[in-house]
């Protein structure tokens, strides 16, 4: 057997799901026997047999995935409860598992998932698809690249139409839900019970969450961005969402300011609110330089 094959072995067999008392089950989901498998791949010691070696890595591999999807996608444990995010997890991790380094990709695909799964979010499937949004935002924010910002200068020399690039680290999102609200007040409650609390979760121990109740709908327009290593959630209004989102696909300004509804803003209205909403975002230095 060579080492490609092993490696593909030891894979495949570490990802088979755990029994309900968290051991390795004795067959894969096609029918092989693990412990063959083990057999093939790991030599027993003198101490534990094949099977119970590969047990520990195929434990240790799902309370670590499990934990940090968990982890990162707090908010959406909440809506739905422990019992079914486990299950939702589960089989989402055996159909979309790692394929990356860090741990931090692991959600990448789970909006699109649960798209084609709605079963796992029945009942709260818009409030569910907005926190999976939101948290997948932030993630983002928090990681992608910084480009120089544009300086007065800048501003200055683009002429009086210009196309603005936004920071790749910014993220827009029309939501249905006051989520952010929500997954604010869910990390203050936790800030406040970490503070009271002396006591501590060994790892492999995973946090109950208690399912609470669901805020009512309410259309809301975000910015998902960073500032200082931290991101932040900035509401936005509709029509300054609007001009973002079309400077974003790369339209001018001019194309940007005409693609919003301004019936409820007079003349005056509509060029202050514009005057002022551009200063906000050069000074928390939305604007980038263009390659």
């Amino acid at each position: 057997m060579d080492l490609d094959h092993i490696q593909r072995s030891m894979f495949n067999a570490v990802r088979q799901p755990l029994t309900a008392s968290e051991g390795m089950r004795q067959r894969t989901s096609d029918g092989r026997s693990l412990r063959r498998i083990a057999e093939q791949i790991i030599k027993p010691n003198d101490r534990l047999s094949s099977f119970e070696r590969l047990e520990i890595y195929n434990r240790q591999y799902w309370f670590r995935v499990l934990a940090a999807l968990a982890e990162d996608f707090e908010g959406l444990r909440l809506i739905i409860g422990d019992r079914q995010f486990e299950n939702l997890s589960i089989a989402y991790l055996q159909d979309c598992p790692s394929q990356s380094f860090t741990l931090r990709n692991l959600g990448s695909r789970l909006e699109s998932w649960l798209r084609s799964h709605p079963e796992f979010i029945a009942g709260v499937e818009d409030i569910a698809l907005d926190m999976v949004r939101l948290e997948w935002a932030e993630i983002e924010a928090f990681d992608e690249a910084s480009k120089p910002s544009l300086t007065e200068a800048d501003l200055a020399a683009l002429g009086p139409d210009p196309q603005f690039e936004l920071q790749p680290y910014i993220w827009l999102l029309e939501l249905r839900f006051p989520v952010d609200e929500m997954l604010l007040a869910i990390r203050h409650e936790q800030r406040e019970n970490d503070i009271v609390s002396n006591a501590v979760a060994s790892n492999s121990q995973r946090r109950r969450a208690r399912k609470r109740s669901l805020p009512k709908p309410e259309k809301i327009f975000l910015a998902v961005h960073r500032a200082d290593n931290s991101v932040y959630f900035k509401r936005l209004d509709a029509e300054a969402f609007s001009i973002l989102s079309a400077l974003r696909d790369g339209k001018r300004l001019s194309e940007a300011v005409e693609c919003v509804d301004w019936k409820s803003r007079s003349g005056e209205q509509a060029a202050e609110n514009l005057q002022a909403w551009f200063a906000l975002w050069s000074s928390l230095g939305w604007f980038c330089k263009t390659n």
